[in-house]
């Protein structure tokens, strides 16, 4: 079992920024990030493999940036020009792969509220 602990979030302006970090309990083939509004299915928001390859979600390319810290088994997520509808909650993510397939985990949650 991996444990994801996440750090940041919180309250900001239209237009400002903020930083959302992770740490896993050990190494681990990607990790990221993840958002979720009440009534809607969870959605990528970027996402990282340990060999440095990325996928963003379109709504935030260009906006948010994710880093990894290897040595550290740690994630951040930079988010700039943050807007009302990155509004929600966001959760840490991170992938294993095995012989008998992937294996998922996920973090509690941390809330982002942006206001205009």
């Amino acid at each position: 079992q991996v444990q994801l602990a996440e750090s940041g979030g919180g309250l900001v302006q239209a237009g400002g920024s903020l930083r959302l970090s992770c740490a896993a309990s050990r190494t681990i083939n990607a990790m990221g990030w993840y958002r979720q509004a009440p009534g809607k299915e969870r959605e990528l928001v970027a996402v990282m493999a340990n060999s440095g390859s990325t996928n963003y979600a379109d709504s935030v390319k260009g906006r948010f940036t994710i880093s990894r810290d290897n040595a550290k088994n740690t994630v951040h997520l930079q988010m700039n020009s943050l807007k009302p509808e990155d509004t929600t909650v966001y959760y840490c993510y991170g992938k294993e792969y095995y012989s008998l397939g992937p294996r998922e985990y996920w973090g509690q949650g941390t809330q982002v509220t942006v206001s205009s």
